[in-house]
C-alpha cells in the first residue's frame, strides 16, 4: 500500500482570500488576476455557510484531482453540486477566465477549503494545485504549486461576474520564493477568526530552507493570511517549536477553528527517530502580523509529550482535525479539541497499525490529552493489523456548540484505509468514536461498504482504501471513496451520512457519483473531500 508521504495517495508521491482590498496576484505564468474587493461583489448573498450562489442552500464540494480535463490526464477538477436542485458546476484550469491551462499531473483539487474571503457573505472556494508548474523568469519551476480562490456570487462560481484569484507563493508573500517542488497548496485550512477577520493557511511542505548554511530539503512552511496581514511560518519563526531540518514537511496537514489552528509536520525527527512527526498549535491572535505560537506536540519523553513513544515512521501529524470546545463554565467556545493521526504507529509488535490522539487546547496553550484511540483499546472493534494505517485521515465534529461540550456532542471519525473487509484486502473502513466518553470503545461504530445491512451502500472491494477521504460538519459525516474498485462506482463516490444515522446505526447514506442525477458521467478519483 503506497502511502506517499503518509498524507495522501493521489498520484504523485510526496518525495518517492481574505478580503484583500487592492492586492493583485500573479497567475502561474505571465498573466495577472484582477484586484478583488468586497465592493466588487455583484450583490449580497444570503450568508449561509458553504453557499456559493447566495440562495440559502448548502452547496456540496467534491474534488477529482486525477480527472482528465480536455484530454489532459491527472489535470484535475472540482465539482460543486448546488443545493436546491440547481445543477452542478465544474471548476478546472480549462475555464476561460482562469488564466491557466490544464497540464498533466497538476492535480487541481488535491486540497480545498471554504470561507468568506471578501466579506460579501457569499462563500468562496479555495482550491490547491500543489503540482502546478510555475514559470519564474522564463524558467519552469516544476511542482511549485498554485492556489485558486473562486469568489462566490449570485451567479455562482466561475462565471464572468465571479472573480478568480490565482495565487503563487511569491505573489502572495513577497518575502517567499516560488521554487520547484515547494508544493504550495498541498494542504489548506480557512475560516473566520474570533476577531471577525477571514483567515487562510496554505501548506508548503516541500519548501527548502537554509539552516546553519545548509539547504534543508522539504523542511516545509505555511503561508498564513488574516485580514491584510500575510505571514510565512517555518520552524525558524519566532516562538515556533522545533528546528528546521530536512524532510520535516511542515504544512503537510492543516486544520483550525475561529481561535486556533494546527500544522502537521509528519516528517519531523524526534531525537534519532526519523519521520516520527509533530504538530504545532498556534493562535489566530496576531503578534507583529503573525499568529502566536502556543505549543508543539510530539511523542518525546520530555516536554509536551503525547501518549506513546516517538518511533521512526510514526508520521504523527499526517492528519489533523480541530473543532470548537465550550467548557461548562463558559458561555462560548474558548477552547478546542484537536485530533492527531499517526498512521505509521506500531501497536505492540504490529507495525503501521496506527493511532489517534485527541487533545483539548486552552487559550494559555495548555494541552490535555482526552483520548487515545487504536485497535488495542478495550472494546474497540477490530484488532491491530499490520498496514491498517488507522488515523491516515481524521475528522472531528461538535454537533451542538450552543451547549457545553461533552461526550454527547462530539464525534470523531477515523479512516483505516488498510483494513481488510472479509476477503477484500485494503478495502478500508471508517471508525466513529465519542472521544469524550470515559469508555471510548463502548459505543464505537465501524462503517464499511456492503450490499445490505450497511450505512454505506456498495461492495467492499480490494484496494478501495475507504477512509482515505473524510470531512464532517455539525450534522453530516462525508466519506469519500475516490479509489473505489467496485464496478458500480469505479469513477469514485462520496457518501453523506447524518450523524444521527451513524448514532442510530440504521438508515442509509446519500451516495453521490459521476453519472447520477446532475453529476456528469466522467471521473477518475471522484470523492476527495479532505
Amino acid at each position: 500500500m503506497v502511502m506517499g508521504w503518509g498524507v495522501r495517495m493521489l498520484g504523485k508521491a510526496f518525495g518517492a482570500l481574505v478580503g484583500l482590498a487592492v492586492i493583485a496576484v500573479a497567475v502561474p505564468g505571465s498573466a495577472h488576476a484582477r484586484p478583488i474587493s468586497a465592493e466588487s461583489a455583484e450583490a449580497a448573498c444570503a450568508g449561509t455557510g458553504t453557499d456559493f450562489n447566495g440562495d440559502g442552500q448548502f452547496d456540496l464540494v467534491v474534488a477529482d484531482p486525477q480527472a482528465t480535463v480536455d484530454g489532459v490526464s491527472q489535470a484535475g477538477l472540482v465539482r460543486v453540486v448546488y443545493g436546491g436542485g440547481m445543477g452542478t458546476v465544474e471548476l478546472s484550469q480549462a475555464l476561460p477566465n482562469d488564466g491557466a491551462a490544464p497540464e498533466r499531473g497538476d492535480q487541481f483539487g488535491f486540497s480545498w477549503s471554504v470561507y468568506d474571503a471578501d466579506g460579501d457573505t457569499c462563500s468562496d472556494l479555495v482550491v490547491g494545485v500543489p503540482y502546478e508548474d510555475v514559470a519564474v523568469g522564463g524558467v519552469n519551476q516544476l511542482d511549485a504549486g498554485a492556489v485558486y480562490v473562486y469568489h462566490g456570487s449570485p451567479s455562482g462560481l466561475g462565471t464572468e461576474s465571479a472573480p478568480i484569484d490565482n495565487l503563487t507563493q511569491h505573489a502572495l508573500n513577497a518575502g517567499a520564493l516560488t521554487e520547484a517542488h515547494d508544493l504550495f497548496g498541498y494542504s489548506l485550512a480557512s475560516g473566520t477568526a474570533a476577531s471577525g477577520e477571514p483567515w487562510l493557511a496554505i501548506g508548503v511542505p516541500g519548501e527548502a530552507l537554509t539552516a546553519d548554511g545548509t539547504v534543508r530539503a522539504e523542511a516545509g512552511a505555511v503561508e498564513y493570511l488574516q485580514g491584510s496581514s500575510v505571514c510565512g511560518i517555518t520552524q525558524d519563526s519566532t516562538g515556533v517549536p522545533g528546528v528546521v531540518e530536512a524532510h520535516d514537511r511542515m504544512g503537510a496537514s492543516l486544520t483550525g477553528t475561529n481561535r486556533y489552528f494546527a500544522v502537521g509536520s509528519p516528517g519531523e525527527a524526534i531525537g534519532t527517530e526519523q519521520f516520527a512527526g509533530m504538530v504545532t498549535v498556534l493562535s489566530h491572535t496576531l503578534e507583529n502580523g503573525c499568529p502566536k505560537p502556543l505549543i508543539g506536540l510530539d511523542q518525546a519523553e520530555t516536554g509536551s509529550g503525547l501518549p506513546g513513544v516517538a518511533e521512526a515512521g510514526d508520521q504523527l501529524g499526517a492528519s489533523v482535525s480541530m473543532t470548537n470546545y465550550r467548557p461548562a463554565d463558559q458561555s462560548y467556545n474558548t477552547d478546542a479539541l484537536l485530533a492527531i493521526g499517526a498512521p505509521g504507529e506500531s501497536i505492540g509488535t504490529v507495525s503501521s497499525a496506527g493511532t489517534v490522539s485527541v487533545v483539548r487546547v486552552q487559550p494559555t496553550g495548555t494541552v490535555e490529552t482526552v483520548a487515545t484511540v487504536d485497535a488495542s483499546v478495550p472494546d474497540v472493534e477490530g484488532d491491530p493489523a499490520t498496514g491498517d494505517f488507522l488515523g491516515q485521515r481524521v475528522t472531528l465534529a461538535n454537533t451542538d456548540t450552543s451547549v457545553p461540550t461533552g461526550a454527547g456532542t462530539v464525534r470523531l471519525a477515523v479512516g483505516v484505509p488498510g483494513r481488510d473487509v472479509g476477503d477484500a484486502k485494503d478495502a478500508g473502513v471508517v471508525q466513529v468514536f465519542r472521544p469524550l466518553d470515559s469508555a471510548i470503545g463502548s459505543s464505537d461504530k465501524t462503517l464499511s461498504r456492503a450490499a445490505s445491512g450497511s450505512l454505506l451502500p456498495g461492495v467492499a472491494t480490494t484496494r478501495d482504501y475507504l477512509g482515505i477521504s473524510l470531512r464532517s460538519g455539525s450534522n453530516v459525516l462525508y466519506v469519500g471513496a475516490p479509489y473505489s474498485k467496485e464496478p458500480a462506482t469505479s469513477k469514485g463516490a462520496l457518501y453523506a451520512v447524518p450523524w444521527a444515522v451513524v448514532d442510530a446505526g440504521s438508515g442509509t447514506a446519500t451516495r453521490y457519483q459521476p453519472g447520477v442525477d446532475a453529476i456528469p458521467d466522467a471521473g477518475v478519483s471522484f470523492g476527495v473531500v479532505g
